[in-house]
């Protein structure tokens, strides 16, 4: 099977659920101080946000599973952060799902949708949180005890 990109052990790809946009903003901080006569001063604090997001359409009847989305809900509700890497090997660093979001249309006389279009906002955290079972410790502040890097080998 051909993955598209990993998030944990959650493999994007035809079968399971397929993206057609990959969106990433990341921002810097750099506040001002006021200066009399002169433009403000502005120092670098280093990386601020770094959001992605995935959105992509699902058709159950041809491809993808309607499963999938409530996987990703459910590794949302832990509240862990996960490895994400691409098909291509390139290694993301470590993500939390902040939203999962889904509009269900063409209705079948069941109420199931034909069609599904979904995206997923992820927002990177700070790897150092990182811990060796692919997550991040659910209580803020609390590094782990190693560099949290095995996990990707």
């Amino acid at each position: 099977m051909q993955q598209m990109m990993a998030l944990g052990q959650f493999v994007f790809s035809l079968p399971t659920l397929a993206y057609n946009d990959f969106k990433r903003s990341s921002t810097w901080r750099h506040p001002s101080n006021s200066r009399v006569g002169a433009r403000p001063a502005r120092q670098s604090l280093g990386p601020g946000d770094d959001t992605i997001t995935l959105a992509g359409v699902l058709a159950p009847e041809f491809k993808g599973d309607p499963r999938a989305i409530e996987q990703l809900r459910a590794m949302a509700d832990k509240g862990n952060a996960y490895a994400l890497v691409s098909g291509r090997g390139e290694v993301f660093g470590a993500w939390a799902i902040e939203s999962v979001n889904e509009t269900g249309t063409m209705h079948m006389d069941n109420g199931a949708p034909r069609r599904i279009e979904f995206d997923l906002q992820l927002v990177r955290v700070d790897d150092a949180q990182a811990d060796a079972t692919g997550g991040t410790p659910g209580t803020p502040g609390v590094p782990s005890t190693d560099d949290g890097w095995e996990w990707w080998l």
